[in-house]
């Protein structure tokens, strides 16, 4: 039976220290090669009739391992998190720290949780910033009012808001989403890049930057952006802003064409996640 430690890292992040003994590896190894050899096709043999013999010479080490791996390490996994009341928010960083044959492995498994967000007092910040916005527009002789751009000012307050929000509050995103995150936009900078025929490096060139400016900027915006989602989030939860099914459907009616509509309507979650958002946004332009 395998044993298991719990850290608590900074910025929200948990590592969890896995023993797992050589008597499980073995037996995990065992019904992993059944697995494999079920599924094996050989010439001359039917699928799933490939004698032991010989699947052992088709089937490789690292094949048998990550069957292996696939079925047991979800299982410890969930065990985990269910004996340890955790509640992580994105997939969890695995590494083998040790592995060696005829030896109990060492795995090491990080999680980040969800942030805690202390909000500070935003009602009374959104508040001071509109007296000042409105100090800021009064009319003076020559000035035409009427011929400004409400939708444009509204939106320009909202980003001066909400960065006023993102620096009042207090919120730490572990380092492990944000390391996702940047790979994932490092992967789609190089494939763009690749597409147009350029190499990253005459792209960078090309734009004055260095690989190690561009993640400086990368992070950042990643950073303020999952901050300004949990911050978001936060503000609906303590505000008990909600999204009843009526707002969804009516988002729904106004798609015509049935198939987008009906597609809409499989991700019901991440419209509503969407509408509570834009909910909460209206709440803190309306203080």
């Amino acid at each position: 039976m395998y044993t298991h430690k719990v850290k608590k890292l900074p910025k929200n992040t948990i590592e969890i220290s896995v023993t797992l003994p050589k008597e499980d590896i073995k037996k995990g190894k065992d019904e992993a090669f059944l697995r494999l050899q079920k599924e094996l096709t050989v010439e001359g043999f039917r699928k799933g009739k490939v004698p032991v013999p010989i699947a052992e010479k088709h089937l490789t080490a690292e094949a048998i391992y990550q069957e292996m791996m696939k079925v047991v390490l979800p299982k410890i996994y969930d065990e985990i998190l269910h004996k340890e009341a955790l509640k992580p928010i994105m997939s969890p960083k695995i590494e083998l720290a040790s592995a060696k044959d005829n030896e109990d492995w060492q795995i090491k498994i990080t999680v980040a949780e969800r942030p805690i967000v202390e909000l500070g007092k935003y009602k009374e910040k959104i508040k001071e910033l509109k007296a000042n916005n409105k100090k800021a527009n009064i009319w003076v002789p020559g000035q035409d009012k009427e011929k400004k751009d409400d939708e444009a000012e509204k939106s320009k307050f909202l980003n001066v808001a909400l960065e006023a929000l993102l620096k009042t509050a207090k919120i730490e995103i572990s380092d492990l989403i944000l390391e996702e995150e940047l790979n994932h936009r490092l992967t789609r900078l190089i494939d763009d890049v690749q597409k147009i025929g350029l190499t990253i490096d005459s792209y960078l060139k090309s734009k004055n930057l260095t690989m190690d400016s561009i993640k400086d900027q990368y992070k950042r915006e990643i950073e303020d952006t999952y901050k300004l989602e949990f911050l978001l989030s936060e503000i609906a939860d303590k505000e008990g802003i909600k999204v009843e099914n009526s707002d969804i459907e009516k988002l729904f009616l106004n798609i015509k064409d049935d198939k987008e509509r009906e597609k809409a309507r499989e991700n019901s979650y991440y419209y509503a996640s969407i509408l509570r958002k834009q909910k909460t946004i209206d709440f803190l332009i309306s203080l």
